[in-house]
């Protein structure tokens, strides 16, 4: 194998593995109050997400601004005010902005509306 063709190589299976781990991340600790599809507790991912896309459909706006807004929640700067007064204020987390890029690159990539609920990925 050539050199330029391993490098491609190692670069797939990284994006491979930040993907795992941001899947991982997300599922174990959003899903404790965004279900996917379900509002119960917060809004789903399905809700948040499209409020999103509707402001920010690039993709790097999108992680931008969603990494942002959980890293420093404000009901001010929320795109979604009516969840804030049905569910509250979303409370600061101990995540770093690079978690949360990656947390939110994976609800950017991610079609959570055909995966019936489930908390994982195939």
């Amino acid at each position: 194998m050539s050199k330029k063709y391993f490098i491609l190589f190692l670069l797939f299976v990284h994006s491979l593995q930040a993907n795992e781990i941001n899947s991982l991340l997300f599922t174990g600790n959003c899903i404790t109050c965004h279900k996917e599809t379900e509002s119960i507790s917060a809004p789903s991912v399905v809700e948040f997400k499209k409020r999103y896309l509707s402001a920010f459909s690039k993709k790097e706006d999108f992680v931008e601004q969603m990494s942002e807004w959980v890293l420093n929640p404000k009901e001010e700067t929320s795109l979604m005010r009516d969840a804030v007064k049905k569910y509250g204020l979303m409370p600061h987390l101990c995540f770093d902005e690079e978690t949360l890029v990656g947390i939110s690159t994976y609800i950017y990539e991610t079609d959570f509306s055909k995966r019936g609920g489930r908390y994982w990925s195939k």
